[in-house]
This record gives structure tokens, C-alpha cells and sequence, in this order.
């Protein structure tokens, strides 16, 4: 069997992602998510994990220094790749939304000022509603864009929304929902497809377990 190599970011959707692998009988014996390593493989010696912030990771599968990578569908929006989408692991659950003070009429409104880590997606949402845009990107702490008048709305992942309540904002509109995808490197594909997919049949098993 060939090595497949799998980009995955670090965190509750790597432990999550970790958890179904090992379903498949593949254990990862020197991983736990306090270690400072960046590269594990299995007992079998089947699958090597190597982590990366997750906005890397379709950068590694395109490149191929990867053959597949686990991430949020969100990256996959924000900045596409050449790269297969060819399985939605269901884990990551979360919505990317349109956010702001409550009471605030977007679709009434004709020019906003919009704060997010998601610039490319928030401008193509806009401007599908044909709403003018100032854009700013921001890498962290989007809440606090409205709070200080420096954007009327922000554009963000949101899975519970208590960070929006804490901060006086709410969700005024769902953009997409979001989980984990599974995407392949091109020529890996059609270099490694019996691994790839007798892989992408284990997680699907995992899956039906999981449920």
C-alpha cells in the first residue's frame, strides 16, 4: 500500500478528524493534542499526518506535498485551489454569517462597511445583493469592528453565537454552512486511487458508526 500523506490544522477539528481515522483501525500512537509535533504516522505505517495552519492546507494538496487534506469548507470558499472536494466528513459543523447590531436591515441598506477574515466571500456575497462594500480584512477579534464604529456588519464562522450575544451582536444572515471536506491532489488521484479511495471508504464506515 502506498504512504498517503494528510494535511490536517491543528485543534478540536484535527482531534475530531483523529477520531474517525482510528475507526478505521489506523492509530496514531505519539499524537495528542498538547504535543508540539507536526508529523505523525500510524502503526501500520499507512497514513502520515502532517499539520499546518488550516488556510495551508488546499495550498499543500495543490502543491502536492500532500495527497489529501482535511478542512473547513470556509478556506475552500475564501481562497480556491485546483484540488478534488470529494467528501464532507459532517465534523466542524458551523455557519458563516453575516453579523451585526440587532435590529440592523441589511438588505435595506445600499453601501456597508464590512469586517472579516473572509474578504473574497463576504465581497461576492454583497455584491450579489447588490450592495456596495468597503471591505476590511482582519485576522482576529472581528467582533469588535462594530463595537468601535469602525464596520457596520462583520462576516464570520459562527457555531454557538455566544461570542456575538457577549458582545451586543447577532446573526442578521446565513452566508453557507460550513463542515470539514476531505479534498485530493490531482496527480495523487491518479496515482494513489485504490488507496485513496479504500481510505475514503474506511472514514465513510467511521462514519456510520459515529452516527
Amino acid at each position: 500500500m502506498k504512504l498517503l500523506t494528510i494535511a490536517i490544522a491543528k485543534g478540536r477539528v484535527a482531534d475530531e478528524a483523529i477520531q474517525l481515522i482510528e475507526r478505521t483501525g489506523l492509530y496514531f500512537p505519539d499524537y495528542h493534542n498538547e504535543s508540539r509535533k507536526l508529523l505523525f504516522t500510524d502503526d501500520r505505517k499507512h497514513i502520515k499526518l502532517i499539520f499546518v495552519k488550516a488556510v495551508d492546507v488546499p495550498t499543500y494538496v495543490e502543491k502536492g506535498a500532500a495527497d489529501i487534506g482535511l478542512v473547513g469548507k470556509d478556506v475552500l470558499m475564501e481562497d480556491p485551489k485546483e484540488v478534488y472536494e470529494l467528501m464532507d466528513l459532517g465534523i466542524g459543523k458551523c455557519k458563516l454569517s453575516v453579523a451585526g447590531f440587532v435590529g440592523a436591515e441589511i438588505t435595506e441598506s445600499s453601501y456597508l462597511s464590512v469586517a472579516s477574515k473572509y474578504p473574497n466571500v463576504a465581497k461576492a456575497y454583497f455584491e450579489e445583493m447588490n450592495i456596495r462594500t468597503d471591505i476590511i480584512k482582519l485576522n482576529g477579534s472581528v467582533e469588535l469592528a462594530p463595537l468601535i464604529g469602525m464596520a457596520d456588519v462583520i462576516v464570520d464562522i459562527v457555531e454557538t453565537g455566544t461570542t456575538l450575544k457577549e458582545n451586543g451582536l447577532t446573526v442578521l444572515a446565513d452566508i453557507v454552512d460550513i463542515s470539514v471536506k476531505l479534498i485530493v491532489n490531482k496527480a495523487s488521484y491518479a496515482i494513489k486511487t485504490d488507496e485513496i479511495q479504500q481510505f475514503m471508504k474506511h472514514l465513510y464506515a467511521g462514519l456510520e458508526v459515529r452516527i
